[in-house]
């Protein structure tokens, strides 16, 4: 049995490389939502100030850049070429699976729910990364 593409569902690598981003953007999401929902972060973020680090202009580009990385990959998973799709998936792939990783280690130590949605996170990326880098080029294979 093959887990990520059953037999009886037709899907393209696009498409399901572009799903997969999907899925992990909603990941990220809620699980900003829920933090945000936590004392500690809340008054931080009225503060200006979470687990010793500032929360800047420069601070809030940087997350919305790194943010539109995946969002980004949604679409650029159907669009692109396959050369260019590949490289593009394992990068982007290989950057946000880097920073959740590191996201661990930053600040007073990850709540429950926060490790719970980074080991999906991290484990969506890393597929991503399987998934793009055994992809065959169509013209050769």
């Amino acid at each position: 049995m093959n887990l990520i593409k059953p037999k009886n569902v037709s899907c393209t690598k696009q498409s399901l490389l572009s799903t997969l981003w999907i899925f992990v953007l909603f990941n990220y999401l809620y699980c900003d939502v829920l933090s945000n929902m936590e004392a500690e972060t809340l008054n931080g973020l009225l503060t200006g100030h979470i687990a010793g680090m500032e929360i800047t202009p420069f601070f809030m580009l940087g997350a919305a850049i790194l943010m539109e990385i995946p969002t980004l990959m949604v679409l650029l998973s159907r669009i692109l070429p396959h050369k260019g799709n590949r490289r593009a998936n394992i990068i982007a792939g290989l950057i946000m699976t880097s920073v959740q990783t590191g996201s661990l280690f930053v600040g007073t130590g990850p709540s429950l729910h926060y490790v719970f949605y980074s080991a999906i996170e991290i484990t969506c990326t890393a597929v991503i990364i399987w998934l793009a880098w055994r992809w065959p080029d169509p013209e050769i294979a």
